[in-house]
């Protein structure tokens, strides 16, 4: 079955799926060749610009074939509904996704940076962010829409903190703090998880508030984090969400930034010798079966820029998953 790139039901508490969908690069081993109109686009990454080639968001069928859950990213750049709660442009596309979506087919979705970054990039500049843990915000432009559209089919929701250098950072006891008042302030719900890029929050108070609200501490493979392994035994390897889920990122290799792991990586149809951080996939197995052990689901999200080619890492960490279980 994994010869074939077919990794759903690999156990009942492991989940594998990939950040984003619909690379014209997956044809031959999650889509059929010939099956769906390529359609093309320009992505600008740093000083060059690539041609970025994708399938119809119906292909979302047959990604499901093969992978049990899927995080969906680009909602992480604009609220479902506007000011005036009227649906954007990306409400659209999520009500396409769920045209072809089955009852087992599950979804983690990036709630938009506008309500969890404290500062993000705008006009060419980072600004403050003046909604940041806008809890109302969250409920009405996010979450409300988001269940109206796809109900329980959302197995997380993920927020995602900037990195922040140490002229920016706060004191660990007041984000502790903003956080404990802002999840307070959020509907009951025991889907939520926080990816703290920022390795100086990672403190004693700041788990003890993720365990107090029932909220995932995302372990995310990442450019200015530390291996996973380590950020797993700073928490002592405990698993905080109350619905029993944790989220494992394999986002870019260490020490890499974003516009060189994407360069390495375009155009995602294969793996870069030397690209992937050789301690990734072992420590994930490590984590998955952590997970097993406590009774835990272990949702493992690759990306492309992990390693070049989001199925064939999905490929080497399952066999090396199912070997540490022979």
């Amino acid at each position: 079955m994994v010869d074939n790139f077919i990794f759903r039901d690999i156990n009942p508490k492991i989940k594998i799926g990939t950040a984003s969908d619909r690379y014209a690069g997956w044809i031959g081993q999650i889509y059929t060749q010939g099956q769906y109109k390529i359609s093309a686009r320009t992505h600008k990454v740093g000083n060059e610009t690539f041609k970025e080639e994708t399938l119809p968001v119906e292909s979302v069928r047959e990604y499901f074939e093969h992978f049990s859950v899927l995080e969906i990213d680009f909602t992480f750049y604009k609220p479902l509904l506007n000011i005036k709660l009227q649906p954007t442009s990306t409400y659209s596309i999520l009500q396409s996704y769920h045209k072809y979506l089955k009852d087992k087919d599950e979804l983690i979705l990036k709630v938009p940076q506008v309500i969890f970054a404290r500062k993000f990039w705008s006009g060419g500049k980072q600004i403050d962010n003046p909604n940041y843990l806008n809890a109302e915000m969250f409920a009405n432009q996010f979450y409300d829409p988001a269940n109206a559209i796809f109900g329980d089919k959302v197995t997380g929701f993920i927020f995602e903190q900037e990195y922040q250098r140490k002229a920016d950072r706060i004191p660990s006891g007041e984000y502790v703090e903003n956080l404990d008042e802002f999840i307070g302030s959020l509907p009951k719900d025991d889907r939520y998880h926080i990816e703290t890029r920022t390795e100086y929050y990672h403190t004693e108070p700041y788990f003890e508030m993720l365990h107090k609200h029932g909220v995932g501490h995302i372990l995310s493979h990442w450019m200015w984090l530390p291996p996973i392994r380590k950020q797993f035994l700073k928490s002592h390897k405990r698993f905080f969400n109350s619905g029993k889920q944790c989220i494992v990122r394999l986002l870019t290799p260490i020490g890499v930034r974003y516009e060189d792991s994407y360069t390495q990586a375009y155009p995602f149809d294969k793996t870069v010798k030397g690209m992937m951080n050789p301690e990734m996939i072992p420590e994930a197995v490590e984590i998955m079966n952590a997970g097993l052990i406590k009774g835990v689901c272990v949702n493992v999200i690759v990306n492309n820029r992990a390693g070049g080619n989001a199925p064939l890492i999905a490929k080497e960490l399952t066999n090396k998953f199912l070997e540490s279980w022979q």
